[in-house]
């Protein structure tokens, strides 16, 4: 008797929702938002592509409860203030093909974008490239409701789920961190507390949007920083999640700290985080999703077959081939070509493939492999629009926080 190949194999999650195997197109940074925060038809189109070409599941990077702290000015808003019908477009367009479409629910915190935001973290902090102020505990204490609120306008607007962002150096990250959380309050201090405010958005989220709607996070297995996040910290909080209402853990790492060497710019093989997931496993019965360094077919089977995880995320590797699930469903393609960078400038990569990303949406001709400069200096000037169209429709940091 033939077994199922691991890969294709469908996953219920304890919510009852089915993804139809277990590959996910990962949140990324797509900066296809208009300016207002609502989605683009380049946008539309680029999830579409990645519903038709065989995924699970896919999640929607940075998608903002509001404009005050958003990562940068291509992220969507999804308030009370939003057109709901445009975001119905792109779940429906999204979610066709039996994909699961996700938001994943941001605030940048201490990270948030300069020219439309004012800086806030766990703790005030000024370092080099990195100054904030400290979020007073008005806000903190509104944050969980403001982040269900955008989960129940999800489900509304027909979405299959969300994905709470505490991964990367955002805001529920650095409450994690103690680089970045120094408080000595009940959010500050002990790990248990550093995690009371990740813990208490999952509970308001779940408490919103009902027992039958997806709820995943997006945990760091460490911050890659001196002072930061450890592994082992990163265990107890996965144990933690255990006893909550939660449906995927999806494990990655690496924080957008200035400076910071991201694990995705490595030049090794990946997956970068197995070795944590095989930990996670130990401690939870959670469906554990597995994000960074894939590269290849292989690896992804023996991730799964090896139950170090349920469910493979995929980000670079969809943005050269969007049909990939597809084409490894067919015995096709077991790696994609990833280009090779030689001396890439800071952000330079990223640049690179968020400007593949529009191609895709447009269906333009793709940037060359080695040719960092022209997306660049593309996703800066596009960044530069965005951020007058933002300044115009939101106002300034002053009067979004008013």
């Amino acid at each position: 008797m033939q077994h199922p190949v691991p890969l294709f194999e469908p996953l219920t999650l304890p919510c009852g929702a089915i993804l139809k195997n277990r590959i996910a197109k990962s949140a990324m940074s797509d900066s296809l938002g208009d300016g207002t925060g609502h989605p683009t038809a380049e946008q539309i189109r680029l999830y579409r592509r990645w519903a038709e070409g065989g995924a699970a599941l896919s999640i929607i990077g940075e998608v903002q409860a509001s404009p005050g702290y958003a990562e940068k000015p291509g992220n969507l808003v999804l308030d009370a203030a939003s057109d709901l019908g445009r975001f119905r477009e792109l779940a429906r367009e999204g979610g066709t093909n039996g994909m699961q479409l996700w938001l994943q629910l941001g605030h940048a915190g201490a990270l948030a974008y300069g020219p439309t935001s004012t800086p806030k973290g766990p703790s005030a902090l000024d370092l080099p490239g990195l100054r904030c102020a400290q979020m007073p505990e008005d806000e903190i204490r509104r944050f969980p409701l403001e982040m269900a609120q955008t989960a129940l306008l999800a489900r509304q607007a027909g979405f299959g789920g969300v994905q709470i962002h505490a991964a990367h150096g955002f805001l529920l990250s650095q409450f994690l961190s103690p680089l970045f959380n120094r408080r000595v309050d009940a959010y500050g201090g002990a790990i248990a507390n550093r995690m009371r405010l990740l813990l208490e958005t999952i509970d308001a989220v779940r408490a919103t949007v009902g027992p039958d709607f997806p709820i995943g996070v997006k945990l760091n297995a460490s911050d890659q920083l001196d002072g930061g996040l450890t592994e082992d910290e990163a265990l107890e909080v996965v144990a933690a999640l255990d006893g909550t209402s939660l449906d995927l853990i999806d494990i990655s790492g690496g924080t957008y700290f200035p400076g910071a060497k991201s694990a995705s710019d490595s030049a090794g093989r990946g997956p970068y985080f197995i070795a944590f997931a095989r930990r996670a496993r130990t401690v939870t019965s959670k469906p554990l999703m597995l994000t960074g360094g894939f590269k290849t077919r292989a690896q992804a089977e023996e991730a799964l077959t090896g139950g170090a995880a349920d469910v493979i995320g995929l980000a670079r590797a969809l943005a050269l081939e969007p049909a990939l699930p597809a084409l490894w469903t067919a015995g096709k393609m077991p790696e994609p070509a990833f280009p090779r960078f030689s001396e890439a400038p800071e952000g330079g990569i990223t640049a690179w493939y968020t400007m593949r990303l529009t191609g895709i949406g447009s269906g333009a001709e793709p940037p060359p492999a080695t040719d960092l400069e022209p997306a660049m200096r593309a996703y800066e000037a596009r960044d530069r629009q965005r951020t007058d169209i933002w300044l115009r429709h939101f106002g300034g940091p002053d009067r979004q926080e008013g």
